[in-house]
């Protein structure tokens, strides 16, 4: 079964590993943390790094993509180069990527919107969402394993749900969703009117309350686990998302684990 290695998430970096249960082996989703946060979370999650086979890559912004090169280079130090797969687009607007990819000779493939991309005996389905970069993806990833069939959804910087991504989200076993901020929060905190407005904005990031208006759409009977992402540390707390989540899956009377994913701390769902 397919495994969920959430090693950072937030304004601060974003890193997270998805493990197929078959092979042990793994893709990494963004890289926007620091390479000795990176290697310390794989080990505390128990991950091989040797099984790491590909990187996809969500945006462009640095807190998804700063931390590629020193990663990138570590591993490599170890044997391990994995593929980079992000947009044509994503590439081209960041120059630390192009760097990271550069600096190990790192193999590196383009994709689009409606590609199947087969990844680490996962195959991966990038779907646009909408956010204030270059580009900007999520991901679904399905595994067979003995004949039964595991999913994933994976959903961050979005400042709302478009019909083609709840069609790549639909009827996964685990979902790892966006839920950014608190309106009342957002709306009576520190940041300049400007942030607020790109926060709160089409382009910007889901409240809680438009999470939890996608999880009721998305959530169904075996839906096991859902993780809030993307907290952030100003216009939200861990509390809210938790209480906004699990008030949906219990207004539908289902078994659906819910956590919170962290900025500084290791979260793994399965």
């Amino acid at each position: 079964m397919i495994r969920l290695h959430i090693l950072a998430s937030g304004s601060g970096g974003n890193a997270a590993i998805v493990e197929t249960g078959t092979t042990g082996e793994g893709v990494l989703i963004d890289c926007g943390i620091c390479k000795r946060d990176f290697f310390a979370r794989a080990e505390e999650a128990g991950f091989d790094l040797a099984g790491l086979r590909a990187v996809v890559v969500t945006h462009d912004h640095g807190d998804h993509t700063k931390g590629m090169g020193v990663v990138l280079r570590g591993l490599a130090k170890a044997g391990v180069v994995p593929t980079v797969r992000t947009s044509a687009a994503i590439f081209a607007a960041s120059a630390p990527l192009r760097d990271a990819v550069a600096s190990v000779d790192a193999p590196f493939a383009p994709f689009a919107a409606g590609d199947v991309l087969e990844l680490a005996g996962l195959v991966v389905r990038p779907f646009r969402t909408s956010h204030d970069a270059a580009e900007s993806y999520g991901f679904r990833f399905d595994e067979l394993e003995g004949g039964e069939s595991d999913s994933l959804g994976y959903v961050t910087d979005t400042g709302i749900m478009t019909e083609e991504a709840r069609d790549a989200l639909a009827g996964v076993r685990l979902l790892a969703l966006e839920s950014n901020h608190d309106v009342r929060m957002l709306e009576a905190g520190p940041y300049p009117y400007v942030i607020k407005q790109r926060i709160a904005s089409e382009r910007g990031h889901l409240s809680n309350a438009q999470a939890a208006e996608v999880l009721g759409r998305l959530a169904h009977n075996d839906l096991r686990h859902v993780a809030a992402m993307h907290v952030s540390q100003e216009n939200n707390t861990y509390r809210l998302p938790r209480e906004t989540f699990e008030a949906v899956i219990a207004e539908q009377g289902l078994a659906t684990t819910v956590s919170v994913a962290f900025q500084n701390r290791l979260v793994t769902i399965e």
